[in-house]
């Protein structure tokens, strides 16, 4: 069995060879200084596949039957999911108090009971969870279809979306009430109530497999909070462009609080609200290649 140091070097060569593999795979974006986390992480893959070099692994990615598992294992290592409930607190009471509302009134002009919201990079679930207790604390969707649809790169974060069970860590900015009323301790930790996850679809996604995007239809509402950031400008606008086709017109897209769509489009309006701002898609509106 080969056995190899941790310490094992990755030349100049090699760390552009391997990111801009996963540039093309998943549009994640590393720098030059971000050789160091690269060698350092991915070190362990080249152990785990018995590799002898970077150089072996960047083939291994390229021509391997089971590249597309090891990108898997790529994204895993790669990527930090740090998240928890109800974060970004002024942006969902904006959600709550005025967008929902606001798009329940329009929907009852026309006689559509069905809202779709969909959490892009939802990573362990806290998310997508989150904007379901909140909508059904509200009240105003009771008989309404409500589908709310969690997507993410890593697996690994999505096996613990599905099973719905978290630490203390997670519930940092979360209310007692929540906590008693959609939860259920479970050796030391919280399992998610079936009337929460029954709302919730959690699926694995990455944002660059454009025709899969295409698959998942229409929203009212779309959410990607800190996830852009790991993007360059080019790869920010498509999947920025991607979100606008996703968008029914009016329909609002939430990023995180430093993140912004300047320099990227001009194709959403930036609404003002009495705790935020937010991105909405113009009712009259279209994404580049994309059809009235």
């Amino acid at each position: 069995m080969l056995f190899l140091s941790p310490e094992i070097s990755m030349s100049d060569e090699e760390f552009r060879q391997i990111k801009d593999l996963v540039y093309a795979h998943s549009g994640l974006h590393f720098g030059p200084d971000s050789k160091y986390l690269l060698e350092r992480r991915l070190g362990k893959r080249l152990q785990a596949l018995q590799l002898k070099s970077f150089k072996d692994y960047y083939y291994y990615l390229r021509y391997h039957k089971n590249r597309d598992d090891e990108f898997t294992e790529v994204i895993n290592t790669l990527t930090t999911n740090e998240t928890y409930f109800f974060r970004e607190d002024f942006q969902l009471k904006t959600f709550v108090r005025e967008i929902l509302p606001e798009i329940r009134a329009k929907k009852e002009q026309i006689g559509d009971k069905k809202i779709r919201i969909w959490s892009a990079g939802c990573s362990s679930g806290e998310e997508p969870y989150t904007i379901a207790m909140l909508i059904l604390d509200l009240g105003l969707f009771n008989g309404w279809q409500i589908d709310i649809i969690g997507t993410d790169i890593s697996q690994r974060v999505l096996q613990i979306a599905r099973k719905g069970i978290y630490g203390q860590s997670s519930f940092r900015s979360t209310d007692a009430r929540y906590l008693k009323k959609y939860f259920t301790e479970v050796d030391g930790k919280y399992r998610i109530s079936d009337q929460i996850k029954n709302l919730v679809s959690i699926s694995h996604l990455n944002l660059f497999d454009f025709p899969r995007v295409a698959l998942l239809g229409k929203f009212d509402v779309i959410f990607c909070r800190n996830v852009i950031i790991y993007f360059d400008l080019a790869a920010k606008k498509k999947v920025i462009d991607s979100f606008h086709s996703r968008l029914k017109p009016e329909g609002f897209l939430l990023l995180g609080h430093s993140e912004s769509l300047m320099n990227i489009t001009t194709a959403f309006a930036l609404r003002h609200y009495q705790h935020d701002m937010l991105y909405q898609r113009p009712a009259l509106s279209f994404a580049p290649g994309e059809r009235p």
